[in-house]
């Protein structure tokens, strides 16, 4: 009888862990797919900002557009990494 107690206490504690563990990792998978869309988009409006070259092309603003547009692409690797490693 004490045992069938202490398996039915076990068993509801975890469950609630079970449950609280998806609830966490449901939450890190909508972030995860909210931070991937919102690199794809910084990455998009950099491209459409700099439909000319005008701005790769500028000495001082040149070299601060490279290193954001290497940013986003180290961003964006490590985002294809994530989503192939599923």
């Amino acid at each position: 009888m004490i045992l069938e107690i202490i398996f039915g206490v076990f068993i509801l504690i975890e469950g609630y862990v079970i449950w609280n563990l998806n609830k966490k990792t449901e939450l890190l998978e909508g972030w995860v797919e909210d931070f991937t869309q919102r690199v794809q988009i910084v990455q998009n409006e950099l491209k459409e900002v700099d439909s000319k070259g005008s701005f790769e092309s500028d000495d001082e603003v040149g070299t601060v557009f490279k290193r954001i547009e290497q940013i986003i692409n180290e961003l964006d690797n490590i985002k294809g990494d994530e989503i192939n490693a599923k």
